[in-house]
């Protein structure tokens, strides 16, 4: 379990807008600070390999901090920003508890013991690596058995010489023991904690590094690479931002080339760490993180990973399957108006993958935290066969590994990226390379499925919510660069392309190395009623200050194709369209918004986005099978034409209305609009009884709304008479033959008379939260429909919990439900296992209990699109303008569509069939599967690896075949030895690593053995 430390002083971090002295740094906080309220307060020192270099931050603890007084502080022109020193804090032995029924005492106190806000570990291996919950900060991800360096190939850019010398290489980890027999390279081993020692007591750091670069027994990639070991996490796995902070410095100042961090977290917003991480990569450090351990649900990258700049890697099992721990896509940080990015960027073996022990021999762990260091291994080794290092940059690399990435066939790009590491090809394109612009993904296809999912899962149509796809840029010749002129539209005629209007917008900057191309997508009016497939392309062209110094002022251009496929269908009726509300869902970060359902203390905060592509999709899946058209609605109330819609649907919304949105939603519904609500939980009692205590800011938090905002969801529908109530109950149930099970929702307080309410027999939840009592309650309304009087008007229909189609943590679905409710409101037809239910119940039209309100003191108004600080009760902001596009001009083409959208991309036209090894013959190892019951601990013979052959590479060497090769190899030495006529002569040959040649003297000796692991 976790445990509370009462520090004396909360902990900023104050970041400079440079590198300063000690004394420096302690001058501008002084003066700052001179005229503040705050008392008490002090530098805090840190004694580490960076303190002796002037640094951009510096750790302050002050005992009272008035929230002017941090303002303050930022005011000084030297002071960037001020932010709460993050703590991870992770115990070894904690094991989630996946009993439901367990005490509801006991299940609390471990939830308000921790803020899940940390970087944390991405390994899943034995009971050893037991996280504490899926976004409980950025943790160490999950490391299981298998030996992957041969089987991608490592060994023939080994035979070529290639072992990954000269490259440094930085484990950001758990440390390593000063004699581990598998390391021959070590640099530097620093400590960054507060632990008095280097090495590693978990093994955690130890098995990353021996992926990476072990030269026995467990082979990692680049055993002859330079070593740099980074402890930054304690034997507790203890971390803090700051302590990262100094080792990413010291980092710079080493000038790493690669740094694996198989860490990661949910937090985006964590500002200090993302803008570290973005000046490593502007320093050219090549960054490989794991994308984390949170699938198969969809919305939960973690960062660093999620970042433009980084390489976030993914996992798959030796099958070429994705594996079901590997997080999914897509990135969060764009909603909710925008649409997320394409990651991971690629995936290798992470599932069953051996690396090296804690002080020696070989183990086997799981997780992305396994699948970051293969990549990380395999781009030190790949920079090391450049002989120009100034082509190698992160934006560079990352072209080179997704151009040459092997696509699994029946997978999206939200679960694989651009397909599965590739190292040979890899090879191929990097050392061909010219410094150029590229595209992920490299082309948009809306026809394609199911890589092109869920773009590729609803056609467009007139008059529909253009469709956003989010591009990024890289750019290969430089660190910073821009995007000339604008983006061209470049539509085929022949195919239709003057069809489709299309708006781009994209990043001011590209900084560093990356920047984003957002492309909107719409139907021209002239198809609204037209059915078939538009062609067309964006052309962009980017430009980066040359780096040849002899062109002073000059610039190096790259112009590339964005080709573009879309499915146009003529407009459906207004019945079979359905709008989600997107704008009202809000989400960690920024703020503390509590889970939905209050049974999971492990995840206890809401941050999947609320989007139908993430923590909803099989909802979305459910309504597209049904024959629905659903679109989603990033912008206010205010600005979608509700004539075009049969449904409005509002499923677990946080934020509030602008009173404009309520007067707008009235109106709209009198005309025919529908509108189906899924409600959550909000009780103030509750939430006061749910904040924890916060180990980062040393301050109590407390939510900044319910499972839902039901005040404001009030306000929205009580000018027809309804109601929700603050009750929160829980419990299984039978309606309409369907079992169902209520996860933490509320009651319907109020209903026209008129209206039809289902009611059910519950657990007082809130009860059972606020005195560990329970009670049972009958007759909880919890259902109702309506149909407004006014002629031609639409139909209400309301539900207490979200739950029941929320993919993060569904017990039983309910979307026959969610059917139900759709064919009421959109063809008016009242569902006959509803109307004539026994569970049919008087609506609540008066309530003796008063309906709930706001929490006093609540934070909602800092991270709320809607709500502004004000004195007293904070006060709508202005009405935002709706969103305007402004479409591109289009400059057509006669001419045909290329028919085949997805062909490697071949960076300035290299012909990877052309780029051949030289001189090295395809390697093939022999392998053999894991026979049932067999031990994964195998012996390792030398240079035979374990696991199933990769069929892409070619097909494994008979046995027999080998034994005859070697025969026939062994007459032709004696007869060279036996003759005198020839003078003899040494052939030359490539010159390999010591291991490999001690281990072909073992493959070919008279006893056959081998070493044991």
């Amino acid at each position: 379990m976790l445990i509370i430390l009462s520090p004396p002083f909360p902990e900023y971090i104050v970041a400079f807008n440079g590198y300063f002295t000690a004394k420096a740094r302690s001058h501008f906080i002084s003066s700052a600070l001179k005229n503040s309220e705050a008392v008490d307060w002090r530098i805090v020192p840190r004694e580490n390999p960076a303190s002796d270099f002037p640094s951009d931050f510096e750790v302050v603890q002050i005992r009272q901090a008035p929230r002017h007084s941090l303002l303050t502080l930022e005011d000084h022109p030297y002071i960037k920003r001020v932010t709460p020193q993050r703590k991870v804090f992770r115990t070894l032995k904690y094991t989630p508890d996946r009993d439901n029924h367990t005490r509801w005492t006991q299940k609390w106190q471990s939830w308000q013991s921790s803020r899940p806000l940390r970087r944390t570990s991405l390994s899943l291996a034995s009971g050893f690596w037991h996280a504490t919950g899926r976004h409980s900060s950025r943790r160490l991800l999950r490391a299981i058995p298998r030996h992957v360096a041969q089987i991608l190939q490592a060994d023939v850019l080994w035979q070529m010489g290639h072992t990954g010398s000269g490259v440094k290489v930085a484990v950001f980890d758990t440390g390593l023991s000063e004699k581990h027999p598998h390391f021959k390279n070590v640099k530097e081993r620093t400590n960054w904690t507060n632990e008095k020692t280097l090495d590693d007591g978990l093994g955690h750091g130890t098995f990353v590094a021996g992926v990476i670069a072990s030269m026995r027994e467990c082979q990692g990639f680049a055993p002859d690479s330079e070593l740099h070991i980074f402890r930054v996490f304690t034997n507790n796995q203890v971390s803090y931002t700051s302590w990262f902070l100094d080792a990413f410095n010291y980092a710079i100042l080493k000038k790493i080339d690669v740094l694996n961090l198989s860490i990661g977290g949910p937090d985006f917003m964590d500002h200090p760490f993302v803008d570290k991480v973005w000046e490593l990569t502007a320093n050219r450090v090549i960054m490989v993180s794991a994308i984390g351990n949170d699938g198969p649900l969809y919305g939960t990258l973690n960062n660093p990973a999620d970042q433009m700049d980084v390489i976030g890697v993914g996992g798959i099992d030796f099958e070429d399957n994705i594996a079901r721990f590997s997080s999914r896509g897509m990135t969060t940080w764009e909603l909710p108006g925008g649409y997320g990015r394409v990651k991971p960027d690629i995936v290798t073996y992470g599932s069953g993958v051996r690396g090296s022990g804690m002080k020696e021999g070989c183990r086997s762990l799981s997780g992305t935290s396994v699948a970051s260091p293969v990549v990380a291994g395999a781009v030190t080794l790949l920079v090391s066969t450049v002989l120009n290092r100034e082509l190698v940059n992160p934006a560079s690399m990352k072209q080179a590994l997704i151009a040459s990435a092997r696509r699994l066939p029946g997978v999206n790009m939200f679960e694989q990226g651009h397909g599965k590491l590739d190292l040979i090809r890899a090879y191929q394109i990097l050392n061909s390379y010219k410094p150029q612009a590229s595209l992920s993904p490299s082309y948009i296809d809306l026809t394609e499925c199911p890589y092109m999912w869920p773009y590729c899962s609803q056609p467009i149509y007139y008059g529909g919510m253009p469709t956003i796809v989010n591009v990024t840029i890289l750019n290969g010749m430089g660190v910073t660069g821009r995007i000339v002129d604008k983006p061209i539209w470049q539509p085929y005629l022949p195919q239709n392309g003057d069809h489709i209007d299309v708006a781009v917008s994209y990043s001011p900057v590209l900084w560093p190395w990356a920047g984003y191309l957002a492309v909107s997508i719409s139907v021209a009016k002239k198809a609204a009623s037209w059915e078939g497939v538009a062609q067309g392309h964006v052309m962009v062209t980017v430009a980066s200050p040359s780096g040849n110094d002899s062109e002073v002022g000059g610039e190096m251009t790259s112009t590339v194709k964005l080709p573009v496929k879309v499915k146009i269908v003529a407009t459906p009726p207004r019945s079979k369209r359905v709008l989600w509300d997107q704008y009202h869902n809000l989400r960690y970060p920024p703020g503390y918004f509590p889970r939905d359902n209050l049974r999971m203390k492990n995840d206890p905060l809401d941050w999947n986005g609320d989007h139908i592509h993430t923590n909803f999709r099989d909802m979305y899946q459910h309504l597209r099978s049904m024959g629905y058209f659903v679109e989603v609605l990033g912008a206010p109330i205010t600005c979608f034409d509700a004539s075009q819609y049969g449904t409005l649907m509002m499923v677990d919304s946080e934020e509030e209305y602008f009173p404009e949105e309520i007067t707008k939603l009235r109106r709209d519904i009198d005309k025919g609009l529908s509108l189906i609500v899924f409600s959550d939980w909000y009780n103030t009692s509750v939430m006061r009884k749910v904040k924890f205590y916060d180990e980062n800011t040393r301050q109590w938090w407390m939510p900044d709304t319910g499972g839902a905002n039901v005040p404001a969801l009030n306000d929205l529908i009580s000018v027809w008479g309804m109601a929700f109530s603050d009750g929160l109950f829980e419990g299984d149930f039978t309606m309409a033959d369907h079992d169902m099970y209520y996860a933490s929702g509320c009651s319907i307080a109020k209903f026209p008379e008129d209206g039809i309410v289902i009611a059910k027999t519950l657990k007082d939840q809130g009860l059972e939260v606020l005195k560990q009592e329970t009670a049972v309650v009958e007759g909880v309304p919890i259902l109702g429909l309506y149909q407004t009087p006014s002629e031609g008007g639409g139909r209400i229909a309301l539900y207490g919990d979200s739950n029941c189609i929320d993919d993060s943590h569904r017990q039983k679905d309910c979307f026959w439900l969610l059917d139900a409710l759709l064919q009421y409101t959109s063809y008016s037809m009242t569902p006959p296992s509803l109307t004539h239910s026994k569970s049919r119940v008087a609506p609540p039209t008066v309530t003796d209990h008063p309906l709930p309100e706001r929490l006093e003191g609540n934070h909602l108004y800092r991270y709320s699109k809607v709500l502004e600080a004000h004195l007293g009760d904070p006060k709508p902001r202005p009405l935002p303008a709706c969103p305007h596009l402004s479409w591109s001009k289009p400059q057509p083409l006669n001419e045909t569509a290329p028919s085949n959208l997805w062909k490697h991309q071949k960076l300035l036209s290299i012909d990877m069939d052309k780029v051949v090894l030289p001189n090295i013959r395809n390697y093939k190892p022999q392998v053999r599967p894991l026979s049932p019951g067999e031990s994964g601990a195998w012996d390792i013979p030398g240079g035979i690896m374990p696991g199933r052959y990769n069929q892409e590479v070619g097909q494994t060497i008979p046995m027999f075949a080998f034994l005859g090769a070697m025969v026939v190899l062994s007459f032709f030495v004696v007869q060279l030895t036996k003759s005198k006529s020839k003078p003899k002569r040494r052939k030359p040959r490539v010159k390999r690593p010591t291991y490999l040649q001690q281990q072909q003297q073992q493959q070919l000796s008279p006893a056959g053995k081998s070493p044991a692991v």
